[in-house]
């Protein structure tokens, strides 16, 4: 059973940091390109970023970019979210997701992705 768990989200002031984690079992952790979606209260999932199987290519929409830096230890079967910077729009559920048909593949999001976590709620007070 393949089983993605979030965790780090919590509540923080603006300017602040947090670090997301996402564990995977029950896969080949590697054979995926990992992404972050975030959905908001009211809107639509929103791709966040991806990198690549081996971590060697990254990409982020604009609005994060500078300011949030994905990472993975393969060993570890984790990917992170490091978020600096944030301000109140972003405030969402972040959700990881793992994609295996090109996982050399990091940029806007073309690829169905296989598995996704449950969520964890970051919320960023003004």
């Amino acid at each position: 059973q393949v089983q993605l768990i979030e965790s780090g989200g919590g509540l923080v002031q603006a300017g602040g940091s947090l670090r997301l984690s996402c564990v995977a079992s029950g896969l080949t952790f590697s054979r995926y390109a990992l992404s972050w979606f975030r959905q908001a209260p009211g809107k639509e999932r929103e791709f966040v970023g991806v990198i690549s199987w081996n971590g060697d290519r990254t990409y982020y929409i604009d609005s994060v970019k500078g300011r949030f830096t994905i990472s993975r230890d393969n060993a570890k079967n984790t990917v992170y979210l490091q978020m600096n910077s944030l301000i109140p729009e972003d405030t969402a559920v972040y959700f990881c997701a793992g994609q295996v048909r090109n996982p050399n593949y990091a940029g806007p999001p073309k690829y169905a992705h296989d598995y996704w976590g449950q969520g964890t709620q970051v919320t960023v007070s003004s």
